[in-house]
């Protein structure tokens, strides 16, 4: 047992030292993007990101359920997963942030089944909706991958509630 670690908890006893907790995990940073059953774009910020399977070429990633364009996202047929480079979390906090026209200014390129497709990011992952899941207050997301696009560079990261990057990396 690790003797530097302050007594267990439960989630339940101190939730933000929980959130705290979780928010020790680097993850990468995405933003995903769909269209409207109207046609409009909708695209959010999510660092719950995750490959679930190689055969079939599976990936999940969770909404919560009082995300901006929540109910857009639970009716997708497609969608797709941008993994952002490290010079992009400018972009990544425009998608964070709740507004009814977040793609005003921001260019794209209609991608397969006409999902907005932003430029510059390190991996896209255009998907098929598969399955949905519940989890708590988050739908969990899982799309096939019916193609994507890689490039190499420096990712972007989220840890402790700020953006960061890779240091000592070959």
């Amino acid at each position: 047992m690790n003797e530097n670690l302050p007594p267990s908890l439960t989630p339940e006893e101190d939730g933000h030292r929980y959130r705290a907790a979780l928010g020790q995990f680097a993850t990468g940073v995405t933003v995903i993007t769909t269209r409207t059953d109207d046609g409009r774009p909708v695209g959010i910020t999510v660092s719950s990101f995750a490959s679930l399977s190689l055969d079939p070429p599976l990936v999940l990633w969770c909404l919560g359920d009082k995300s901006d364009g929540y109910e857009h996202f639970k009716r997708a047929s497609h969608f797709s997963i941008h993994v952002l480079a490290q010079n992009q979390d400018t972009l990544a906090l425009h998608f964070s942030k709740q507004s009814p026209n977040k793609f005003e200014g921001v260019e794209t390129f209609a991608g397969p089944h006409d999902v907005p497709t932003l430029p510059g990011a390190l991996a896209r992952f255009d998907c098929i909706a598969e399955a949905q899941h519940a989890g708590g207050d988050h739908l969990i997301i899982v799309g096939r991958v019916a193609q994507y696009h890689h490039t190499k560079g420096e990712p972007l990261l989220y840890c402790s509630g700020a953006f960061g990057r890779l240091t000592d990396r070959e």
